[in-house]
């Protein structure tokens, strides 16, 4: 057997033997550098549109780690409170830090989320620079095309730079290679992105492949980069075209799909709520090709009972679980009493940790809940999709540690496994599921936030109902053997009474946007953008405490500081500290 030493030790004897066997000729000098193409063959429109899939491909990582990948469940999700680092202390354990909010600058994992986004950006540079330096290799048509593409993936990672970052370095395709490390974080990316986005927009077709960017994906980003800089009209007039008028790449009319649980299905990838995904596939001889990012996510220890047999990493949190509560009336708990002891969900482990009891003796939470509770965690005794009901403790890795429950989103079904997933590795975990930047039931959530900011109550209550009632078709809840339903599922329209005031209608458009949009990597983005990030996020520490006291004992979230990432030092170590500027806090 060849060991990884073995290898080095004869990669070393070829480099020695090829040196030793040069001549005293000077023609080696020659050779073509390997491993890149000359201007020549990119200056195609094959070499173009190849440089062009190689920026889609940074859409799921570039360089292995995943940090990288797109859905955010640490960055956005762990950190926003709606699930924690499972698994256990000392396994990635510099997790730990950022979800107790104290991370330095010095983190590898953001390191690498830079790292990954400049990249994505340097590709969708480097195709514009060629379409320009090539004007007769491509039609009208297709170089409108391929610079929207372009330009629609570059905004869409400086968006994500901007959002963990703050003020960052932006750059387009005209600066020189050499003077990008010269370029400061001396403002935002905001000007770029909309130009982008609106480049975008005025010159991608309606329909196209499956997977490539189009005009609506523009139009919706647009009014979420609007949105996010507080611009709620303008961003209210890009909603309400994509609303009325957007089609998916392969044409669907945008629409919510009426079975929630379909939008994360492997065999429904590409549906009519699909706004931007980025497109994963099995066999092709990496499973970087699959979903990469979410390879340790699944449930812990499952062998052919469950998926994934690895590796609990992602465990939603006690208190997103409580969040599901309904009233008697079908509403949720705006209030934030959810937390309460009396509202608190019935839970292993509460069972087990808490109370001591043998956790075959547990019964499930009998009080009403919000449907969409088992489409998006796993709980003891509910079936977790077609594999056996979720058994515990079994599928925890440190139940102690990390708490009950496990995800159920972006989870592959027993019946897709070796069809859609990816086998060849280390892990049964690489499914092929497309994961999604933006669907549409986030855009209606996110348009009714802009109506609230408007003052048009009315039209943010049609939104948030929309989503409301296909959580409520019950022929699509979460169903044991027999046909009865799982639990108590108990959901209602809000009435026009709900959003009698502003402040109302802002509370419960921000709480169906935690509800409908669980662990899919938005949340601490939007608590950051609500200005409420430390009132909410430190209540979260001091509830979780109470159970998971060694995760969170003394974490505590800091205003004006935590809720920007850190500069990786990293970078600042290349470009200067005079250059890269510090975020507040972390010098």
């Amino acid at each position: 057997m060849i060991t990884i030493k073995k290898i080095k030790h004869f990669g070393v004897f070829v480099m020695s033997a090829l040196v030793l066997g040069i001549s005293c000729s000077d023609e080696f000098l020659e050779v073509a550098p390997a491993g890149s193409l000359a201007d020549a063959q990119l200056g195609t429109k094959d070499g173009i549109e190849g440089l062009l899939i190689g920026t889609y491909s940074a859409l799921n990582g570039v360089f292995g780690n995943r940090f990288e990948g797109p859905n955010h469940w640490v960055t956005g999700s762990i950190m926003g409170g709606e699930a924690n680092k499972g698994t256990d202390a000392g396994d990635y354990s510099t997790i730990n830090p950022i979800q107790r909010y104290e991370t330095d600058p010095t983190s590898g994992d953001l390191n690498n989320l830079w790292r990954g986004r400049y990249e994505g950006i340097a590709r969708a540079n480097r195709v514009l620079a060629t379409v320009t330096a090539n004007p007769d290799a491509l039609t009208a048509a297709d170089a409108a095309r391929i610079t929207g593409e372009a330009r629609m993936l570059r905004g869409h990672f400086y968006f994500d730079l901007q959002k963990h970052f703050g003020n960052i370095p932006v750059f387009d395709e005209t600066l020189p290679a050499e003077e990008v490390v010269l370029v400061p974080n001396s403002g935002t990316a905001w000007a770029q992105i909309e130009a982008d986005f609106q480049y975008a927009y005025d010159n991608l077709p309606e329909v196209t492949d499956a997977g490539r960017v189009n005009k609506w994906a523009a139009a919706a980003y647009m009014g979420k980069a609007k949105l996010f800089q507080g611009k709620f009209s303008e961003a209210i007039t890009w909603f309400d075209d994509t609303i009325a008028n957007g089609v998916t790449s392969n044409g669907l009319k945008y629409a919510l799909l009426d079975d929630y649980a379909q939008i994360y299905n492997a065999e429904n990838d590409n549906h009519a709520e699909s706004v931007m995904d980025v497109e994963s596939a099995n066999n092709t001889g990496s499973v970087q090709n699959a979903n990469a990012f979410d390879d340790l996510n699944y449930p812990y220890n499952t062998g052919p009972d469950g998926p994934g047999n690895c590796c609990g990493f992602f465990q939603p949190s006690i208190s997103m679980g409580n969040s599901f509560r309904t009233q008697a009336n079908g509403l949720p708990l705006l209030d934030g009493s959810y937390n309460d002891p009396a509202n608190e969900v019935n839970n292993s482990f509460f069972h087990v940790i808490v109370n001591g009891n043998d956790e075959s003796t547990f019964v499930p939470d009998a009080g009403p809940l919000d449907p969409r509770i088992d489409h998006s965690i796993g709980r003891k005794s509910i079936p977790y999709l077609d594999w056996i009901p979720h058994p515990g403790s079994a599928w925890i890795r440190s139940f102690p540690y990390a708490g009950p429950y496990s995800p159920k989103k972006y989870i592959y079904y027993k019946s897709q496994e070796n069809t859609f997933t990816d086998g060849s590795s280390w892990t049964r975990g690489y499914a092929t599921m497309n994961y999604t930047i933006i669907r549409y039931a986030d855009v209606l959530l996110m348009a009714a936030e802009a109506e609230v900011e408007a003052g048009s109550l009315a039209k943010a209550l049609d939104y948030v109902n929309q989503v409301r009632r296909r959580a409520g078709l019950s022929e699509h809840w979460v169903k044991n053997e027999d046909g009865t339903d799982a639990a108590n599922y108990n959901i209602s329209e809000y009435t026009a009474a709900d959003f009698a005031s502003q402040d109302a209608a802002r509370t419960a458009v921000r709480f169906e946007r935690k509800l409908e949009l669980s662990g899919e990597g938005h949340r601490f983005f939007d608590l950051v953008r609500w200005g409420v990030a430390a009132e909410e996020l430190n209540e979260y520490l001091a509830y979780e405490a109470q159970y998971l006291v060694t995760k969170f004992g003394g974490a505590s979230f800091t205003a004006g500081k935590n809720e920007l990432y850190p500069i990786p030092q990293a970078q600042r170590d290349i470009q200067g500290s005079d250059i890269l500027a510090q975020n507040p806090g972390y010098n």
